[in-house]
């Protein structure tokens, strides 16, 4: 009989999921990019659609791994449109696609992870689906030279695992990730294709601008200037997306009757200084900008008075986890 103890452990693991498996609606259509971008990407799609042509009637599958030609990397700042073009290299070739969030798929266990990555790439391999790895920099890291720590050992395993994958995978894999630099070397030879998402350019910024609205149902007043919008703020495409809700939502709430509204230009000025002033509080760090000449000493010594000031409420925690832990084996035991 399975220890119960156990079982309700791994009822709380399995609750968590590892992979969303997406229906792809959207297309290269629904995205501005840069012209380069776009180019790399149409590349991309010309290496899987053309890949039995290349790899077998070509011959060069008896000289080439076939699943190096199927990974690709996106790499760029957040909201340059990686995951949407992702979704769209999948619609485009009619496959679903598999999201795979490394913190989701890390386990508590020792050595469980390393099976979850290959679970996902057998599941892959069953619905025939396009595999994407958000955030890879956390899964595909650099592999540590130092071994000393079990959670060392078990990230080194992981990259193994996921390295000996890609070479018998002949599926699409997506890696994609703001730090590309953090990705183990190894990884660089095994993606065919590396397609860097950059900013958009005050034309690409006026585009998406403009395709955020309906064509005909989004009211917009006269005085709406999107080039002059794409001119003053120098910003991705998932921060206009969310200025625009902004704007659309301060719009709405403004008294009068409903058919009497209309998104102004100040909305959209207002909704975008919202968007940039919430990034700036995530950049927030423990040292005011003041504190940035502090010597190294120093900032050791402040992080240490924080780590002491702190250290009371961590022992009771654990001391309370362990009083919880002991009552649940008590009560399960009889």
């Amino acid at each position: 009989m399975a220890n119960p103890l156990l079982r309700v452990f791994s009822g709380l693991t399995a609750s968590r999921r590892t992979v969303d498996t997406v229906i792809p609606r959207r297309t290269f259509d629904d995205v501005v990019l840069p012209p380069a971008t776009r180019r790399a990407l149409d590349q991309a799609l010309v290496h899987v659609t053309s890949h039995d042509l290349i790899f077998n009637r070509w011959g060069l599958g008896e000289r080439h791994p076939t699943g190096f030609a199927l990974a690709f990397n996106f790499a760029g700042p957040p909201g340059t449109g990686k995951t949407i073009c992702a979704e769209a290299l999948a619609n485009a070739l009619g496959r679903r696609l598999l999201v795979v969030r490394y913190a989701e798929m890390e386990s508590l266990w020792m050595g469980e992870t390393p099976k979850n990555v290959s679970a996902v790439f057998r599941l892959a391999r069953e619905e025939h689906a396009v595999l994407l790895f958000d955030e890879a920099d956390a899964i595909a890291a650099r592999r540590s030279s130092s071994v000393e720590h079990g959670f060392l050992r078990e990230a080194n395993t992981v990259v193994n695992v996921l390295l000996k994958e890609l070479e018998t995978f002949n599926g699409v894999v997506i890696f994609a990730t703001n730090l590309a630099a953090n990705f183990d070397p190894a990884f660089e030879r095994r993606m065919s294709t590396h397609v860097l998402f950059e900013m958009p350019g005050v034309h690409e910024r006026e585009q998406i601008w403009r395709v955020q609205m309906h064509p005909t149902l989004t009211p917009l007043a006269s005085d709406v200037n999107f080039r002059e919008l794409a001119e003053q703020f120098e910003v991705t495409g998932g921060d206009i997306r969310n200025a625009v809700l902004k704007a659309a939502t301060a719009a709405a709430g403004e008294p009068g009757r409903d058919t009497s509204k209309a998104i102004h230009q100040r909305h959209f000025q207002d909704g975008i200084r919202d968007v940039i002033a919430a990034k700036r509080v995530m950049r927030q760090s423990l040292f005011k900008p003041g504190d940035t000449d502090l010597a190294g000493d120093d900032r050791a010594q402040a992080v240490s008075s924080l780590l002491l000031g702190a250290w009371p409420a961590l022992v009771i925690g654990i001391v309370a986890l362990l009083v919880a832990v002991a009552a649940l084996i008590v009560a399960l035991v009889r």
